[in-house]
């Protein structure tokens, strides 16, 4: 269960990328443009927000998989800077990538992927000791021990995953980022791939960031939820508070959209449907990112980007007339 003190702390955290726009000529594209919140020990923080706001790249960014742009990330309180920090910071942050097939080697046995962790960071004395952690690891993803010299291309999707997580569990991590790694997973499968990551959380200790699409995945396996749009973090709450009381208008519009399993709800429900595209980032709109598929938006959200503030006790919310609509 989770305590209050942070593990991870992201402070003004940025990520731009240079485009080619011509001859000589390239713009910024701002993936992530100054979001702040911290992840508790032991905590799920889930991030949600449709495909292109810039999820994966917070996660990868924290994990220095990208060198940020800007900001500050600390683990354990100590800002990770340096080459030797980064090093360090490894050996106890890992990832679970989205997709199962494309993220495992098609020329290493399940034993080599698993044990590739171990071997990077000298973390076995002997081969004997490494072979005893590489099963114990297939032990704690429901893998047996005869597939350990099998390749990546004889499993299932939901085993390909569970080969990704036993590696990112081989270092002993106390954080992982989690990058939509149920997505690519049929139903059924995803709820036992769910089911383990709360297994394991509880068995290790382990604490995640936990980025997805599907808000009913992010709602069964997270304490506190932010949605991103378009490189902003718009909204943070706790789980519970952000399905029973969405303040943002883009919260509201993307909770509508979950499906009821039952029909006599469903019905009553209103679906906010938002108009229009969603901006590029390479050109996105002044002001609050937002405003031009928002209803409630007017000329001051054109004029500032809303402070991202408290409006009660652990609900943050960046919106001009948060308390006009709601």
């Amino acid at each position: 269960m989770a305590d209050n003190k942070p593990i991870i702390e992201v402070k003004n955290l940025k990520e731009y990328f240079n485009i080619n726009t011509g001859l000589f000529r390239s713009k910024p594209l701002k993936a992530v443009d100054d979001i702040s919140f911290s992840i508790n020990k032991g905590e799920t923080l889930g991030l949600v927000g449709e495909s292109g706001c810039g999820k994966t790249t917070v996660g990868r960014t924290i994990l220095h998989l990208y060198k940020p742009t800007a900001g500050e990330i600390y683990y354990d309180g100590k800002l990770i800077k340096s080459n030797a920090d980064i090093r360090e910071f490894r050996k106890k942050a890992t990832m679970v990538f989205q997709d199962p097939y494309s993220s495992l080697n098609p020329r290493m046995t399940v034993s080599d992927i698993i044990g590739e962790p171990l071997d990077v960071h000298k973390l076995c004395a002997n081969k004997k000791e490494r072979q005893e952690r590489i099963l114990e690891l297939m032990d704690y993803v429901g893998l047996n021990s005869e597939h350990a010299a099998r390749y990546a291309h004889e499993f299932s999707g939901g085993q390909r995953q569970r080969i990704g997580i036993a590696r990112a569990l081989a270092v002993n991590p106390d954080f992982i980022v989690c990058d939509e790694p149920v997505s690519a997973l049929d139903v059924s499968i995803q709820a036992q791939v769910i089911n383990m990551f709360d297994e394991l959380q509880d068995k290790l200790g382990l604490t995640y960031l936990f980025i997805a699409h599907d808000l009913l995945v992010v709602r069964h396996i997270s304490d506190r939820i932010a949605v991103m749009y378009l490189g902003h973090m718009v909204e943070l709450a706790p789980a519970g508070e952000i399905y029973d009381h969405p303040l943002h208008p883009y919260s509201k519009s993307l909770l509508s959209a979950v499906p009821v399993p039952d029909p006599k709800t469903a019905r009553a429900n209103q679906r906010i449907v938002l108009t229009g595209d969603i901006p590029s980032p390479l050109n996105a709109p002044s002001g609050c990112p937002f405003r031009t598929r928002c209803r409630y938006a007017t000329e001051a959200c054109a004029q500032s980007m809303p402070e991202f503030k408290e409006v009660s006790a652990g609900h943050f919310v960046a919106c001009h007339r948060v308390d006009e609509v709601n």
